[in-house]
């Protein structure tokens, strides 16, 4: 059986539709960085998207090439997530998303280094015939948050921030958003396949006890 992170880590992918506190430990990324409305139809977003799954299924696959990377293991490739914000925005601003900053990124394994993903950088730009040199290998240390599953459309979460804002007022803790810290999603539904009402998305954000 491949690894799945999903499965191996519930805690941070799996979280239950009501608030809890949780210590994400540091991760290493593919990670892509860009401007711009994500529902854009071939704009950077989905560029973006192209050249972290080129690289997560080059990496994936790199057991069936002369590439050997030590300690590799089969796993499944994580879900995609993004981290989030506009300029002088404290929290999101659903309604003008042409403002947003994001970060896209899919998890590592800790086995693959800086070099494997060098590697993959470039074997996936020339099988692909993708330009992937925008891919970055980036480690996050997120530390103390709150999290929730959001069930629906991404423009339904106010309400579930909502939720969490004020579990964090009940618990003691405030959000603490900064240039390192930001509003994060984890996606679950593959968007094109199942109905808006039924996405299920981790929405995951910084805080810090009052």
């Amino acid at each position: 059986m491949a690894f799945d992170f999903k499965k191996e880590y519930k805690e941070f992918y799996m979280p239950k539709n009501k608030p809890e506190i949780v210590t994400v430990p540091k991760a290493n990324y593919i990670a892509v960085r860009g401007k711009g409305n994500p529902n854009e139809e071939g704009g950077a977003y989905q560029q973006a998207i192209s050249v972290l799954y080129a690289v997560a299924y080059t990496l994936k696959m790199s057991y069936k090439t002369d590439y050997k990377i030590e300690g590799f293991f089969e796993y499944v490739v994580p879900p995609l997530e993004g981290f989030w914000w506009q300029d002088n925005v404290d929290g999101v601003d659903y309604s003008n998303k042409d403002t947003f900053n994001w970060i896209s990124v899919i998890r590592l394994p800790d086995f693959i280094t800086k070099n494997d993903f060098d590697w993959a950088v470039k074997t996936a730009t020339k099988k692909k015939k993708l330009n992937c040199s925008s891919a970055e290998y980036l480690t996050i240390e997120e530390g103390l948050c709150v999290q929730i599953m959001h069930l629906g459309a991404f423009d339904d979460e106010p309400a579930t921030v909502k939720i969490m804002n004020a579990y964090l007022e009940q618990h003691g803790y405030e959000n603490d958003f900064s240039d390192m810290r930001l509003h994060h999603e984890i996606y679950l539904s593959d968007a094109r396949k199942v109905v808006s009402k039924k996405w299920k998305t981790v929405i995951r954000h910084p805080i810090r006890k009052l």
